[in-house]
């Protein structure tokens, strides 16, 4: 186990909605005073995806990044900032001709997928790996565009986050570090609860930290009201943790969180009782190398 334990922050994320949850960030305002708040609360890293603010749909939008990151930065400039770039990879067959997109699909071209990592050069910048059923459409991640992803986000001298949903998402990260499209010590998210991925248990969860190269760094979670057994898993197995509501609206059963802080504050707490030290952001960018 380690002796200082990273909490990551996913404090909006591309699915969940306000029917999921009423207090959900959405502007960029929002968006921004959630990471400060889970700041606060103990988060040395704060996971960004944006929305649309007039939709509360998930958007790519430089502008919108721009926005939440100059927020955050002109009242914290120690908290790490990992700005997603999942979107863009969805993929929905139209009904009449499943070789034509349906309204649903949001594929893009990879160069676009990471526009706003090489405009604000944040700490960490995600690197999906899965292709994979992903509700009722597909995540597309090929391993020609993951390289081209890869090449832009190194150049911009942010670290690739790669997020693993599956096993064969590993053995595709490990052939990238073969090749040299990606560096040593890699720093990995194992994602479990999403349906047709890693089901959220501890052997599962232990299988996938196994397969990861000896060096690396790594963060487990679970999506839903696996989201604090998971965080204890990961911590339990040798890794960090993950909490936010992206992946979690409630702090209990039935009982809705009453916003990224308090989840934070939880998995603070589950943590620091079975003995750990919950690292700063400083403390964290040693240990996974980021620039002070």
């Amino acid at each position: 186990m380690q002796p200082k334990i990273i909490i990551t922050c996913a404090v909006t994320g591309n699915l969940t909605t306000r029917e999921n949850h009423p207090g959900l960030p959405v502007t960029p305002a929002e968006i921004a005073s959630s990471c400060l708040e889970a700041a606060d609360a103990g988060a040395a890293i704060v996971h960004i995806h944006v929305r649309d603010p007039e939709t509360g749909k998930p958007s790519m939008e430089l502008k919108h990044y721009r926005d939440v990151v100059e927020r955050i930065r002109a009242k914290n400039n120690a908290i790490i900032l990992n700005l997603t770039t999942g979107p863009g990879g969805r993929y929905h067959p139209s009904d009449d001709n499943p070789a034509v997109a349906g309204p649903r699909t949001t594929l893009m071209r990879p160069e676009r997928r990471v526009e706003h990592i090489v405009a604000l050069k944040p700490d960490i910048a995600t690197l999906d790996l899965n292709t994979m059923t992903f509700g009722n459409e597909v995540v597309i991640n090929t391993p020609g565009n993951i390289r081209i992803m890869a090449d832009i986000i190194n150049a911009a001298g942010s670290k690739p986050e790669l997020e693993v949903f599956d096993t064969g998402h590993i053995v595709l990260a490990q052939d990238l570090l073969k090749a040299g499209v990606l560096s040593s010590p890699a720093m990995f998210t194992i994602v479990t609860g999403v349906k047709y991925g890693f089901p959220s248990s501890p052997d599962i969860m232990a299988t996938a930290a196994r397969m990861l190269p000896p060096d690396a760094v790594w963060t487990g979670f679970g999506v839903g009201r696996m989201s604090f057994p998971m965080a204890v898993q990961s911590y339990l197995l040798g890794g960090h943790v993950r909490v936010g509501l992206e992946d979690n609206s409630y702090i209990s059963k039935g009982l809705l969180a009453k916003g990224n802080g308090e989840l934070v504050e939880r998995a603070r707490d589950l943590i620091e009782k079975l003995g750990a030290q919950i690292a700063e952001p400083g403390e964290a960018r040693k240990i996974l190398g980021l620039k002070s």
